[in-house]
């Protein structure tokens, strides 16, 4: 959130932002204060590429994640963003779900990286910290000066034990996403034929998937009760595999079903997966 809060500094007073229509909840309730306090947020479908296009050139800020977060749409990001450098216009990427694994921004035209270090880079689930990277140009060299300046006055300093535990995930980062993602993989192709899931949301990469599952809130909620193997949790990211229904966060956009259950798979075999997610399945449906 640090970093979140961070980019979305750039935004000048009163300027105009535009982001998908649903986002990581955090990165919501920072736009709805930036609203109350007078900017304005322009809202398109996270797939609606022209949408994007052509809300652009009354932007000062585009924000964009892809996949969404936890919808899993997929963004254009190419277009977007090489539409935003063309216009002047901030263009900044939350990367946490793809990491640099599978999506290097920079390299597609971003101004701004963001990455929640927490999740994926660290790995362990035992790191709270955030990151902004910008690239080495002029330009990129100039907003990383504003994000420094950002961080220093408003506190979001990392300490050293977390800058260390994230250093050391990232040794394993390129092992252990291999793994999960062949892992989501699979469990996707499965679960497209499973009797309780009415929907599968994969993008067809990464190792986060989410489903709608046949039946309302209170069936989504017996599947996370009854799951073994997979951990109840509100995060992503970690070895351990990791399931919610979004929707039991207040925050959370009312875009995103009742019935939705995000899943971050981890490193565990995943016949394990599979058991024990098939009968949480079974059993809620019975």
């Amino acid at each position: 959130m640090g970093a979140i809060a961070a980019a979305l500094s750039l935004v000048p007073s009163g300027g105009t932002v535009l982001v998908p229509d649903t986002t990581y909840n955090g990165t919501g309730d920072l736009l709805r204060e930036l609203e109350s306090a007078g900017a304005t947020v322009v809202r398109c479908h996270a797939s609606d590429t022209a949408a994007f296009l052509e809300a652009l050139p009354g932007a000062d800020l585009v924000w964009l994640e892809s996949p969404t977060n936890p919808l899993m749409d997929v963004i254009a990001l190419e277009p977007i963003l090489a539409r935003a450098r063309d216009l002047g216009v901030t263009s900044v990427v939350d990367n946490t779900m793809p990491t640099p694994i599978l999506c290097r921004p920079l390299e597609l035209g971003a101004d701004v990286v963001v990455h929640s270090v927490t999740k994926y880079l660290a790995g362990h689930s035992d790191v709270i910290l955030g990151a902004t990277v910008v690239a080495d140009t002029e330009r990129g060299r100039g907003l990383g000066m504003r994000l420094h300046r950002h961080r220093t006055l408003h506190g979001a300093i990392a300490g050293p034990m977390e800058v260390f535990l994230a250093l050391r995930g990232l040794r394993t980062l390129a092992l252990r996403f291999e793994r999960a993602c062949a892992s989501a993989a699979e469990l996707a192709g499965r679960l497209e034929d499973h009797p309780a899931v009415a929907r599968v949301r994969y993008p067809g990469s990464g190792a986060m998937l989410s489903i709608d599952v046949a039946g309302d809130a209170q069936v989504a909620e017996r599947v996370c009760a009854a799951t073994r193997v997979w951990f109840h949790s509100t995060s992503l990211g970690g070895v351990e595999s990791q399931l919610e229904r979004r929707r039991r966060q207040p925050s959370e956009p009312e875009t995103v079903p009742d019935n939705l259950i995000r899943l971050s798979v981890g490193i565990e075999h995943v016949e394990d997966l599979w058991a024990d997610l098939d009968a949480a399945l079974k059993a809620a449906l019975a």
